[in-house]
């Protein structure tokens, strides 16, 4: 499937955190869909304060979801570990840096703690 062959929706979110607000990082949220398919476009920064919202977000949908990651340029471990459990729950990653794909297998190997 090509996630290009999409409409980008209205966004659904602009999540600031209390440090986004002093170097003016922003999560944004955009909201596709079509038949049975939901896909969230992330863009920016997807830090751990961040993670509720998207949790919200995945969970507000009955159909598939998809979290399209190509304009994510930075991740906290938090972060990681989210988009580790949601693949984990089947939610599709699309367009995952190498970096984090790298970071997800990384965390996955680790013993639990």
């Amino acid at each position: 499937m090509n996630i290009k062959q999409f409409a980008v929706g209205m966004p659904v979110a602009l999540v600031r955190s209390q440090e986004a607000e002093i170097s003016r990082m922003v999560l944004r949220i955009e909201r596709a869909s079509r038949g049975q398919l939901v896909i969230l476009r992330l863009s920016g920064r997807i830090q751990s304060e961040h993670v509720e919202e998207l949790k919200s977000q995945i969970q507000g949908y009955p159909q598939t979801v998809i979290l399209d990651l190509a304009d994510v340029k930075l991740v906290d471990r938090d972060a990681v570990c989210f988009l580790a459990d949601c693949e984990a729950k089947g939610v599709e990653l699309k367009q995952c840096s190498p970096y984090i794909r790298d970071w997800i297998a990384r965390e996955r190997a680790k013993p639990p703690e």
